[in-house]
C-alpha cells in the first residue's frame, strides 16, 4: 500500500501565500516524480508544477515566478510554496507522485485526496 496526505490548502487573500506539504509513505522503493496538478470547477485538471529525483522541475506558465517546488527525499516529501496568489489559482490541489514499490519492476502512479485552495479578491 501507498499513500499521499496533503496538508497546507485554505482560505487567503489575493497577494498571499500558502504552502503545500505532500507526503508518501508506504511499501515504497524509490519515486521518479513528484508533483501538483489542480481542479477549479468546471474545468480540466491541470499540472501546476513537477519535481524529478534529480531535482529538475516543470512549471504550468501561469504559475511561473510565483511558484516553487521543492522536495525532500529522505522523507518522501514534496512542497509547493505559492506566493502572489490569484483569485484564479482556486481549486483542488492534489498531489501526485510516481513510486516503484518493493518486489516490483512496474512504476504507478499515485494520488493525495486533494487539498482545497480558496483564493479571494
Amino acid at each position: 500500500q501507498v499513500q499521499l496526505v496533503e496538508s497546507g490548502g485554505g482560505l487567503v487573500q489575493a497577494g498571499g501565500s500558502l504552502r503545500l506539504s505532500c507526503t508518501a509513505s508506504g511499501s515504497i522503493f524509490s519515486i521518479n516524480a513528484m508533483g501538483w496538478h489542480r481542479q477549479a470547477p468546471g474545468k480540466q485538471r491541470e499540472l501546476v508544477a513537477r519535481i524529478y529525483s534529480g531535482g529538475s522541475t516543470d512549471f504550468l506558465d501561469s504559475v511561473k515566478g510565483r511558484f516553487t517546488i521543492s522536495r525532500d527525499n529522505a522523507k518522501n516529501t514534496v512542497f509547493l510554496q505559492m506566493n502572489s496568489l490569484k483569485p484564479e489559482d482556486t481549486a483542488v490541489y492534489y498531489c501526485h507522485a510516481e513510486i516503484r514499490r518493493f518486489h516490483s519492476d512496474y512504476t504507478g502512479s499515485y494520488w493525495g485526496q486533494g487539498t482545497q485552495v480558496t483564493v479571494s479578491s
